[in-house]
């Protein structure tokens, strides 16, 4: 009995997970046959899309190896969490803390646009040290370019004076009570410290006022106390805005630019007929230019070297690079012909033909003159001033910034994109790009993936990565040694880019 009822349950259990397998299968089946039907779906839905997307205009194919590249081509260097660090520490003496003072210092800025305004920078610092009031400072109007703006049509003035208001008073004229006062006209040393302004101020014991001849490079690039190097990036980068009317047109050119082309180079084209005059470089020039160039060098009295041998100039690195050059360049790192090319620059020298040379590398080159509107340019026709200003906003803002050659404007641009986030800044090795070049000229290299892979490898550690500014030239002694330093504003790290742990310290 006992046996038939063991035999009952066996026979029972079978036919129970014999049943249940089976409905555990049909479930699995059922599922699997929605989602192949929801797969297939989809897959079709997206087959439909890539044909419609193929058959219009915007398709571009998908080239899995340009990933990389672009990767390696356009985006910012790893920045290490840096970031602006511009305020100023506990022991900053403010201006409000200081004795009212009944001193001036008046100023005529010389240079063009950024040797202005990386000297009104140091102006502020100086007149900080000094315990001075100073004078908005009077723009160069008899420099090459004889640009007749005053400070109120290139920079915020009202911005200018109120957001500097804790660092130092800042007038628009003289009182008429000192105005007629006879005043201390002073040529400052290049590059000093905050001892010899301190010094300086014993001129107060007979003037109330000092007149500053030249305003470029009064400030040494190291060494000065931290506050008042934050005190020279506050003035440069927060203080000295743009005018309402220039930095809307550079930002509306810098959205056009987007629009366009999603992403863009900003090539500083350094290639005008005063560089080449200045610099002696004629490598490429006919007979007829380099002699137009020695004759404008000849003539122009402030510049004081007149006999420079060009091949030895172009050899050391010291000349631009041509636009041939450029366009070689530019390639050899591995930018595709379709790159879309802002030409930062003044008139190029030997016009259409020499821009030809770069074009036949990088047909998509734009200039200001063809982004933006006659209406639009209206107000900065014959103001080289005003139109350096909107080049300088469109390479800040670009994603990729190239000089050809190491100038004021490449300087500044490059000091102001390590500030905002180290964005991607490449500097051309001029000096070992001219042994390539030559061995291109002389056949004993071809344009291709040798060429290429040289001149990636040669700028590896020159895509504006963090690093400490560069100090003088070893063996260099003397005043000659500031010379050889990096330019504080082209690099302000370490005093006004930190860590977030340095940036906490008191």
């Amino acid at each position: 009995m006992v046996k038939h009822r063991n035999s009952s349950r066996s026979s029972y259990s079978a036919r129970f997970f014999s049943i249940k397998a089976i409905s555990l299968y049909l479930i699995f089946v059922f599922a699997f046959t929605i989602w192949v039907l929801v797969f297939s779906s989809r897959n079709l839905q997206t087959q439909q899309q890539h044909r419609d997307l193929i058959d219009s205009d915007e398709y571009t194919p998908p080239k899995k190896k340009k990933l990389k590249e672009d990767t390696q081509l356009w985006t910012p260097p790893f920045s290490f969490g840096l970031h602006p660090c511009i305020k100023p520490t506990p022991k900053y003496k403010a201006f409000a803390e200081f004795t009212e003072s009944d001193h001036y210092i008046t100023v005529r800025s010389n240079g063009g646009l950024n040797q202005m305004r990386t000297g009104i920078a140091d102006m502020v610092a100086v007149a900080h040290i000094m315990n001075a009031t100073l004078v908005i400072p009077e723009l160069d109007k008899r420099s090459f370019w004889q640009d007749s703006s005053v400070f109120s049509d290139i920079f915020d003035e009202e911005h200018f004076v109120k957001s500097l208001r804790r660092d130092v008073k800042i007038i628009k004229k003289l009182p008429k009570e000192v105005e007629n006062l006879p005043r201390a006209r002073k040529h400052f040393t290049s590059w000093s410290g905050v001892g010899y302004y301190e010094e300086m101020t014993h001129l107060w014991k007979e003037y109330k006022v000092i007149h500053v001849a030249k305003s470029d490079s009064r400030l040494a690039n190291n060494d000065l106390p931290i506050d008042i190097q934050r005190l020279r990036c506050r003035a440069l980068y927060s203080g000295l805005c743009f005018s309402p009317a220039i930095e809307s047109l550079g930002q509306k050119l810098v959205g056009r630019l987007n629009l366009r082309a999603g992403r863009y180079i900003a090539l500083h084209l350094r290639y005008e007929k005063d560089m080449l005059a200045f610099t002696g470089c004629t490598y490429g020039l006919t007979d007829a230019e380099s002699e137009e160039l020695r004759v404008m060098r000849e003539s122009t009295s402030h510049w004081k070297i007149k006999s420079i041998n060009s091949t030895e100039q172009r050899v050391e690195g010291l000349c631009p690079l041509t636009p041939k050059e450029v366009g070689i360049f530019l390639k050899g790192l591995g930018y595709s012909q379709s790159t879309v090319i802002y030409i930062a620059a003044g008139e190029i020298y030997g016009g259409d033909d020499r821009i030809l040379e770069l074009k036949s590398h990088f047909p998509n080159l734009v200039f200001k003159e063809t982004l933006a509107t006659k209406e639009e340019l209206k107000g900065f026709t014959g103001h080289a001033t005003k139109t350096a200003a909107l080049d300088y906003i469109i390479s800040v803002e670009s994603d990729v910034f190239v000089p050809s050659h190491s100038g004021n404007m490449a300087r500044a641009v490059e000091g102001h994109r390590r500030f905002l986030g180290h964005r991607r800044t490449i500097t051309p090795d001029r000096k070992g790009l001219v042994k390539l070049f030559n061995k291109v000229e002389r056949g004993q290299l071809k344009e291709g993936t040798k060429l290429s892979n040289l001149v990636k490898q040669m700028h590896q550690a020159r895509q504006g990565a963090p690093r400490r500014r560069k100090g003088p030239t070893q063996g260099i002694k003397g005043r000659a040694r500031f010379r050889t330093e990096e330019a504080f504003y082209e690099n302000p790290y370490p005093e006004c880019i930190c860590s977030s742990k340095e940036h906490n310290k008191p």
